[in-house]
Parts: structure tokens; C-alpha cells; sequence
């Protein structure tokens, strides 16, 4: 929402402008020393997932993500932020534990979010093609929330008869007033 207020007012009206892509945190814990019975190198480990989650040369932006944890699953994300702790070192420096803090954003292509939207407004023209059983009335109701304006659509695409319209009729249904 958009909540910008004039200078010298008292309050403002709330405006709806966006959804913001949605975020996804996680803690990744890696853990070299072998204490859970398996061996890892952790800079390997590291590794990996930068490249993973990094910038692609060949695409010219970072890789499509598929975060998939338990039940959590984020289709079509990017890496946002990732910062890594280091949290345990051999004598030699080479590092035993650490712990990657990893945020991840939806990134869904726009035909794919304005699908998902499934925005309809009756400001807009819409275009249906008529499926058995389909009413004028019945999808009046749908997109303006009136069924009583069939006739009015009936009218803008000159429909002989609102009662025998065959199926596989495309009918538009432009901006109406009440």
C-alpha cells in the first residue's frame, strides 16, 4: 500500500499499488568435523552453493532456485542475500564449521504471476468463450457481481436471443454501469 499523505493533513488513504515478491530465510549449518558420522569439506561445500546460487555468464543473470525444504517449497526464486559465519578452523586454517544465512525471492516470470493474479475487474473488457451449461447471467454475476446486467452484454455484442446462446460463442463483456 501506498500511504503517502498531503503536508498539513490529518490522515491518508490507504492506496494499493503492488504485492512485493515474498522472501524465504534460511540457516544452512555445515559441519566438517565429522561429529554426525559424516565427513564433509565445508570450503567445497560453500563452493557449490555460490556457484549455484551466483550470477550466470551464459544467461546474464543468476540461476531460477527451486528451494525445497520439508513441506516448504519455493518454485522459480533467486538468491537475495547470502552472508556465511565461519565458525570452526583446523590448525591450518581450513575451515571445519560455518553457517550459511541465505535469503531467497520469488522471481515468477509476469505471464506466470498475471496468471496466478486471476484479476478481474469489471473496469476492464473481458472476453469469454461460452462452455456448456454457461450462462450470460452466471457470468454477469462473475465479473461485474450483477447478473441482471445480461442484457446490456447481450446488447454491446448483439446477440439475437440471451437464452440460446450455443456454446463455443466468444462474448465480450465491456466496462458497464449500474
Amino acid at each position: 500500500y501506498d500511504s503517502a499523505q498531503g503536508s498539513g493533513t490529518t490522515g491518508s488513504r490507504m492506496d494499493f499499488k503492488k504485492v512485493k515478491p515474498g522472501d524465504l530465510s534460511l540457516v544452512f549449518f555445515l559441519d566438517g568435523t565429522g561429529a554426525n558420522g559424516v565427513k564433509i569439506d565445508v570450503q567445497t561445500q560453500i563452493e557449490k552453493f555460490q556457484t549455484v546460487t551466483g550470477y550466470n555468464g551464459d544467461i546474464h543473470r543468476p540461476n531460477y532456485l527451486l528451494v525445497a525444504w520439508g513441506t516448504i517449497q519455493v518454485k522459480r526464486c533467486v538468491l537475495k542475500s547470502a552472508s556465511i559465519a565461519y565458525k570452526l578452523f583446523k590448525p591450518d586454517g581450513t575451515p571445519l564449521r560455518a553457517a550459511i544465512s541465505a535469503t531467497f525471492v520469488d522471481a515468477v516470470q509476469d505471464q506466470t504471476r498475471v496468471a496466478l493474479a486471476q484479476d478481474s475487474s469489471p473496469d476492464l473488457t473481458h472476453v469469454r468463450v461460452l462452455r456448456a451449461g454457461e450462462t450470460l447471467a452466471g457470468l454477469c454475476q462473475q465479473i461485474y457481481g450483477d447478473a441482471t446486467l445480461y442484457l446490456k452484454v447481450a446488447r454491446a455484442n448483439q446477440l439475437d436471443s440471451v437464452r440460446r446462446v450455443p456454446a463455443g460463442t466468444r462474448v465480450r463483456f465491456p466496462p458497464l454501469q449500474k
